[in-house]
């Protein structure tokens, strides 16, 4: 099995590939504070649940996007499964080219996304990322990454909406069942749902018209689900697409 884990700035997402076949998918809270032994046993005991065993893991590859974890989360794996992670970064294999103006500041994240969409779906195409952020990346018709456009993310959004005011309530994140919000949840659920749903069309209407054409687009990061579904566009969503990245970056540097 090879180990993928995707360290984002609220979650760790985990996930097995056996022959390619993504077998299971776990996340843990992000903590940048954790120790390398607090993340050992948390992974350990995680995979556990999953029938995953030490001896079942024979590589590892970890995008991060929180460099304080690199280090931590590398001793970690090596720690419980005796094998060293491959780091998603300069100098990796990755298949395509990064056209922007300093391709080494390209987050890992970002570069995971479009090699998993390149090889899997294609290009040119339209990759959305939506997790603490909300990224928007673009790739031509040889694969090249060309730019991304970064948005704050739903959760950001929806934390400040009600802590920045004095008569708003925490909420959770489900569409409503009208735009037009009768009572004060349903207001701000109308607003955080269908209000990202109207940027992310309206992004991507100008993403198409400075490409000069209308381009595939797929979605993936764990608010995908909850908003793409009230997009107007055609929008083909893939809540794995970053683990499929690193199965695919793990093999060509190996």
């Amino acid at each position: 099995m090879v180990l993928a884990i995707d360290i984002g700035n609220t979650n760790i997402v985990l996930g097995g590939f056996v022959d390619d076949e993504l077998t299971f998918v776990a996340r843990i809270a992000t903590n940048a504070n954790k120790t390398e032994d607090e993340y050992a046993t948390k992974i350990r005991s995680v995979l556990t649940l999953h029938d995953v065993h030490e001896s079942t893991v024979k590589g590892a590859i970890i995008s991060s996007v929180v460099p304080p974890l690199n280090s931590v989360m590398k001793r970690a794996i090596k720690f419980v499964y005796g094998v060293d992670p491959v780091m998603v970064g300069p100098g990796i294999k990755t298949g395509i080219k990064i056209h922007c103006d300093n391709p080494a500041s390209v987050g890992a994240d970002l570069i995971t996304a479009c090699v998993a969409a390149h090889h899997l779906y294609g290009s040119p195409c339209l990759i959305v990322d939506m997790g603490t952020a909300t990224k928007i990346m673009v790739l031509d018709e040889t694969g090249a990454f060309i730019g991304v456009s970064i948005i704050p993310g739903v959760g950001m959004g929806l934390k400040a909406l009600a802590s920045d005011t004095a008569q708003l309530p925490q909420i959770g994140l489900e569409a409503p069942k009208s735009v037009i919000g009768k009572n004060t949840v349903d207001c701000m659920k109308s607003g955080v749902v269908f209000g990202n749903a109207c940027l992310i069309d309206g992004m991507l209407d100008r993403f198409n018209e400075e490409m000069g054409a209308e381009l595939p687009v797929f979605a993936t990061g764990g608010l995908s689900s909850t908003i793409i579904p009230h997009c107007k566009h055609k929008i083909t969503l893939d809540d794995t697409l970053l683990l499929k990245g690193l199965n695919i970056l793990y093999k060509k540097n190996n």
